[in-house]
């Protein structure tokens, strides 16, 4: 997954995060969480794949 993917996922999280929160659905507010989460994760790894010398 490249860096683009990963941030767009990190955002759509924040906004799920932001949806549940507004409306209270705990839910999806964990979900965004863990989506936001997933997405930092993915990024981080691509960039210590890029600094290895990796594509």
């Amino acid at each position: 997954m490249g860096k683009g993917k990963a941030k767009a996922k990190q955002i759509k999280g924040k906004l799920k995060e932001s949806a549940g929160s507004a409306t209270g659905d705990r839910r999806m507010e964990a979900e965004g969480r863990a989506e936001k989460l997933t997405g930092k994760v993915q990024e981080s790894a691509e960039k210590a794949r890029k600094n290895l010398g990796g594509r």
